[in-house]
């Protein structure tokens, strides 16, 4: 949840209150409804679920800010992963914090595609040999092996919500 708030009602009747950096995983064909009063913002990534033999996914609901920060040897941004990292989850999301001057130590290159989301602040992003000056609001597709480098900016933290795919072969 990006801005406002809204209810989640799954088909049991479990309500969950979505506010601002909660989040929720559908696992697929689970029957739900969405419900807002008023303006709100929600980023939804939908996609085919690549399945495992006997491995199932769980809803999971949560707020960002309670997921821990995880190590990340060599790089000064902050990292949570919202999702688990167990074989049945296909994709994660992660939120990355820098703060002001901060930036990624490697220039990265990697099968994964991404796509990132800038919820706060500003700073540039490379893409292969090209620089783009981002902000808050502001979304990026990166493909697979294409090199890919930011750097925050401004004067306040800037934080992205990135998608990954993950515990499935990319060919």
């Amino acid at each position: 949840m990006v801005q406002g708030s809204a209810t989640l009602i799954n088909a049991t009747g479990a309500i969950h209150k979505l506010v601002v950096d909660s989040y929720a995983y559908l696992p697929p064909n689970f029957e739900h409804s969405l419900e807002c009063e008023a303006s709100a913002t929600v980023v939804v990534f939908e996609r085919r679920y690549a399945s495992l033999e006997h491995r199932k996914t769980e809803q999971i609901v949560g707020s960002t800010d309670k997921q821990p920060l995880l190590e990340t040897p060599g790089e000064v941004f902050e990292l949570r992963k919202l999702l688990p990292h167990s074989l049945p989850y296909d994709f994660n999301i992660h939120i990355m914090d820098f703060q002001p001057g901060e930036f990624l130590n490697v220039k990265e290159v990697h099968y994964n595609q991404h796509g990132l989301l800038l919820l706060e602040g500003q700073g540039i992003y490379r893409l292969g040999e090209s620089w783009y000056p981002v902000q808050a609001g502001d979304a990026i597709w990166m493909a697979p092996f294409v090199p890919q480098w930011y750097a925050a900016l401004g004067k306040t933290r800037s934080r992205y919500l990135l998608y990954k795919d993950v515990n499935r072969d990319p060919l």
